[in-house]
């Protein structure tokens, strides 16, 4: 799901001068040293060290397991649909907080693909801009200074910086191979619940790839409601899992619709990252919040896209047929990641393999590297072999392979694979 950089990234013009404006920035975003920030962020060292490889290694190619969208467009008949309803006027104006066509395709693909009967689509579903946009609006329905919010980390922050932009606070549940990243609800403090309001989740996660079980959700149900907590469980990856696992939403916990909302996208299930469109299910008061301050916030994603969408959860073997080409891919780069040393098993969902980051390589002349954490192993994959990977050290040194590397069918699939075997065939890494 969406790879983000902090406030502050871009580099300060150099063109232009203090002025009274420079005071007039909010706190928030950093207030009057807004812009002045000249620190290096993460995905800012990986593009410099892209660059660096290629201008070191005239004609080569680098191979890029770091991106975090998926590599196809959307379907040719997905594509289609959007044309047909383009084309018709009644879509052309606003669509605030309606358009009907996905709020019942979104129930009846709760219903037939996750289990979860009984959704009604006039009062527990509204279609987002994307889940980044309701991850953004969700916050002003809950947040007041000094409320505290529950995340895991490694994790998405767009809900924590808004609930930080309204004063409230984050603490942070790390997630780690020891507990098959799952957060660990018992190890939050009492004093931190006591201000708690929110428990943010996501499963199949991003970026370790880890699903929940159904023992996991009835245990964040019960401590929900033990605790009055608001749990929101962003599902972007629901539809991407292998090896005959099915689609585990949330909802279908008993009790879960008495405690939270669910998050869904067409982003990753159906290729169509750009055309930013999903939907908020659940408990019925909890999506009259968001519909409220969403109404005062946009004025609805275009009614082509919302139909077309609904096309998608209509054919949930677009999804299936996604997952297939990601599982055969994960197979083969597993192989070959384990061959080196690496000690990584295929993700349950999701398109990412998350693994700890090695500690030392060893080249076959004997030349020892060591790394002290995820940052400095993927710095050195990228220069020495050319291989662009994405650090995690958030919770324990880590980094993270994405399938979604740009192959053209299946064949040059092979070669890419191939090549990594062969860029790593030279070196074995220590853990």
């Amino acid at each position: 799901m969406r790879d983000l950089a902090p406030l502050g990234q871009a580099p300060y013009p150099k063109n232009m001068s203090d002025s009274y404006i420079q005071n007039l920035f909010a706190e928030r975003i950093g207030g009057v040293n807004y812009g002045k920030d000249t620190a290096i962020y993460k995905f800012e060292k990986i593009k410099r060290a892209k660059k660096a490889a290629l201008d070191a290694n005239p004609g080569a190619e680098i191979i890029d397991m770091g991106v975090g969208e998926p590599d196809e467009m959307a379907f040719p008949e997905v594509v289609a649909k959007l044309h047909e309803e383009a084309q018709n006027p009644g879509n052309r104006g606003y669509s605030d907080n309606g358009g009907q066509a996905l709020k019942v395709a979104a129930a009846n693909f709760l219903d037939k693909v996750c289990g979860v009967s009984g959704i009604d689509p006039d009062t527990e579903v509204l279609h987002s801009i994307g889940s980044k946009a309701a991850l953004s609006i969700l916050p002003a329905a809950f947040i007041n200074p000094g409320d505290t919010v529950i995340m895991t980390i490694p994790g998405y922050p767009v809900f924590g910086t808004h609930a930080k932009y309204f004063g409230g606070q984050v603490h942070n549940l790390s997630l780690t191979a020891e507990n098959n990243y799952l957060p660990d609800l018992d190890s939050i403090p009492a004093d931190v619940l006591a201000k708690a309001k929110v428990l943010v989740l996501n499963y199949p996660n991003n970026p370790t790839g880890a699903s929940a079980t159904p023992e996991f959700f009835a245990k964040v149900v019960e401590f929900a409601k033990a605790n009055d907590l608001i749990v929101i469980h962003d599902a972007a990856y629901i539809g991407l899992v292998y090896d005959g696992n099915q689609p585990l939403s949330f909802l279908a916990t008993p009790g879960a619709k008495d405690v939270g909302i669910e998050l869904h996208s067409t982003s990753k299930n159906f290729n169509m990252t750009g055309w930013r469109c999903g939907f908020v299910v659940g408990n019925p008061l909890l999506v009259k919040a968001y519909g409220d301050v969403k109404d005062n916030t946009d004025s609805g994603q275009f009614l082509a896209i919302q139909n077309a969408s609904a096309y998608c959860y209509d054919h949930p073997e677009i999804t299936e047929a996604i997952a297939t080409k990601y599982s055969r891919r994960m197979d083969k780069l597993v192989g070959v990641l384990q061959s080196a040393g690496f000690q990584v098993n295929k993700s349950g969902g999701s398109f990412f393999l998350y693994m700890s980051s090695a500690k030392a390589a060893v080249n076959a002349d004997g030349k020892r590297e060591e790394f002290e954490n995820g940052e400095a192993l993927s710095q050195w994959l990228i220069r020495e072999k050319l291989i662009s990977t994405v650090p995690w050290d958030d919770a324990e040194p880590a980094i993270r392979f994405s399938v979604t590397f740009a192959a053209s069918d299946e064949a040059d699939e092979d070669r890419v694979i191939n090549e990594i075997a062969s860029r790593l065939g030279d070196v074995k890494f220590e853990f």
